[in-house]
């Protein structure tokens, strides 16, 4: 039996009182005669009232189900109306899309890949965030976040993305004036480009052969954003740690060439994270889908 929806049960009784009849009301409804009778049933229970007298050979509007169904004239062709409006919402990819992203995966990567999707879907409009927060998505009412993160929480939905390498790196200017540290702890003697939102703070974290290492820097230059690092390291200013998705282009093209790449530090998955909800709007799966497919090849690598 189907839900016993107040606005289902409402136009039950509608379509009873049309017809003085639970049979064809039934029938027009594309419902056994069952359902509509425990919808009607609710209906009166909701509003404590006798909407309808019931016999086995006839069905008579009582005073008050007359004067309710004179009430209800023509609400339900705008209820119907506004249903469809909602729906278009599940269906067609319209309406605003507010998102919060991290600033660089955004510059770096995204850009061009919202250009299209806007292009491509002229009903839709954009609202970006850019921040590193891990904004509460359903208070704050955003309907997608991309993240570098593993913490997943159980009222999203988490769609993996990508890895992303974190990198020890510097420029080569720098490394000619200063030379490469040997092992982890010779960066004790070295300028420290840090990122200052990492969340396990000025520590640099390292693995090789079962050995972990934890190194606690000074940074010589903090920040918390990631192209400003980067740029910092290309000019020769130090040695910094960085996803690779930041710095991809400068370690292929040799501004910026890897640091104790015998020791591995991980890596930042990326995810794009939604609210939990069976009826996520077209716009958000679109665009999610539209972003994976379109990413550059080596975004993470």
């Amino acid at each position: 039996m189907r839900s016993l929806d107040p606005l289902e049960g409402v136009a039950a009784f509608m379509t009873v009182a049309k017809h003085l009849s639970f049979t064809k009301a039934a029938e027009e409804l594309g419902m056994s005669r069952a359902t509509v009778g425990a919808q009607v049933q609710a209906l009166e229970g909701k509003l404590a009232v006798r909407l309808l007298h019931r016999s086995t050979r006839k069905v008579i509007l009582t005073e008050a189900g007359t004067a309710y169904v004179q009430s209800l004239v023509g609400i339900l062709p705008q209820v119907r109306e506004a249903e469809r409006a909602a729906l278009s919402y599940q269906e067609e990819v319209v309406g605003r899309l507010k998102m919060t992203v991290p600033p660089e995966f955004a510059q770096l990567h995204m850009a061009s890949i919202i250009a299209e999707f806007l292009k491509r879907n002229p009903s839709v409009s954009i609202d970006v965030t850019f921040s590193h927060r891990a904004v509460n998505l359903i208070d704050e009412g955003y309907d997608l976040a991309i993240r570098g993160t593993i913490v997943l929480e159980p009222n999203l939905i988490t769609r993996h993305i990508g890895d992303s390498p974190l990198i020890l790196c510097a420029a080569p200017d720098y490394i000619d004036r200063h030379g490469a540290p040997a092992e982890p702890t010779d960066l004790a003697d070295h300028a420290c480009l840090h990122f200052s939102g990492l969340r396990w703070g000025n520590v640099w974290i390292f693995n090789k052969d079962g050995q972990t290492l934890r190194i606690p820097i000074v940074p010589r230059y903090l920040a918390n954003d990631g192209i400003t690092l980067r740029d910092v390291a290309v000019a020769g200013a130090g040695i910094t740690l960085l996803p690779m998705f930041e710095i991809g282009p400068e370690i292929r093209d040799g501004r910026l060439v890897r640091v104790l790449d015998t020791w591995e530090i991980g890596s930042v998955p990326v995810h794009a994270v939604y609210p939990a909800n069976k009826n996520i709007a077209s716009k958000v799966r679109r665009f999610t889908d539209f972003l994976v497919k379109n990413l550059p090849k080596d975004a993470f690598s």
